[in-house]
């Protein structure tokens, strides 16, 4: 494996160019035990934009996405140092309620995880446990989030369906919709079509395009060429680094660093 010189990068900071920031890191570190998977992350993401993190295996991406909205709390023996900042709110504090933060803060991973339940229930069950019962007001958001999810007209007279007995690609659109039915300002994707076919995989990149125009929209991605399709900004991590960070098209034609260069080129290790 090439040897690259971790101490070299080119972050551009987004805070300082007057956008709209939906949310920034200010150097996150995170231990899993003695072992220091991400080393001072800061970056800022841009309001209704798609922004990839990409990089080898091992180099700390999916780490850092799941820090965004305290996944890795559910692992044990791990800390998280630094501040993630949301609405003016460190949410990497103590104090914070991490099930709240979550409805503005939505996920998917990377392989689709339906519940055992019928499709509009999938979409009805987070928001029936934070109160919401007026079967009006159910229906209205399971068909608005299907249609975000480019995925109501396909499943709409079948709604009392098991959501098992969707496609693979399918179910993946469903666990968007389940995520954007909270109405989450922040949407993390981790890999979301890894494991599907390239059909599938078009759509779900269309919703994704689609639904920055109401969110901000965070996806790890080991597809470079889903990376330069679909995002606005990239981040290439190298070794718990957050090593380059500039628009897509710079990224891609004009990196400033050569291990960027050497990994989008195909060159890398």
């Amino acid at each position: 494996m090439k040897e690259y010189d971790v101490n070299q990068r080119h972050i551009v900071d987004l805070k300082q160019t007057g956008k709209e920031i939906a949310l920034y890191t200010d150097d996150i570190h995170v231990w899993y035990g003695q072992n220091e998977a991400i080393k001072g992350v800061s970056l800022a993401f841009e309001k209704n934009k798609i922004t990839s993190l990409i990089g080898p295996s091992g180099c700390g991406k999916s780490t850092y996405l799941r820090s965004l909205n305290r996944m890795n709390d559910e692992i044990n023996d791990t800390k998280v140092t630094g501040s993630i900042m949301y609405a003016e709110t460190d949410v990497n504090q103590p104090n914070i309620d991490v099930y709240e933060m979550r409805k503005h803060i939505g996920m998917v991973f990377q392989k689709p995880n339906p519940f055992s339940k019928s499709i509009y229930d999938n979409i009805t069950f987070a928001l029936k446990q934070h109160g919401l019962k007026d079967k009006k007001q159910l229906d209205e958001i399971v068909e608005t989030s299907l249609k975000q999810a480019a995925l109501w007209d396909q499943v709409k007279d079948n709604l009392n369906k098991s959501a098992l007995a969707l496609s693979g690609g399918q179910q993946q659109r469903l666990c968007i919709a389940r995520a954007i039915a909270m109405k989450p300002d922040i949407l993390l994707l981790d890999e979301p079509a890894s494991a599907l076919d390239p059909i599938s995989t078009s759509k779900v990149e269309e919703t994704l395009i689609n639904l920055k125009d109401d969110y901000t929209i965070i996806i790890v991605t080991h597809n470079m060429q889903q990376a330069s399709r679909i995002s606005d900004y990239t981040a290439f991590f190298y070794l718990g680094h957050a090593i380059e960070y500039d628009k897509t098209r710079k990224i891609f034609t004009r990196p400033k660093i050569q291990a960027t260069e050497d990994y989008v080129s195909g060159h890398f290790g």
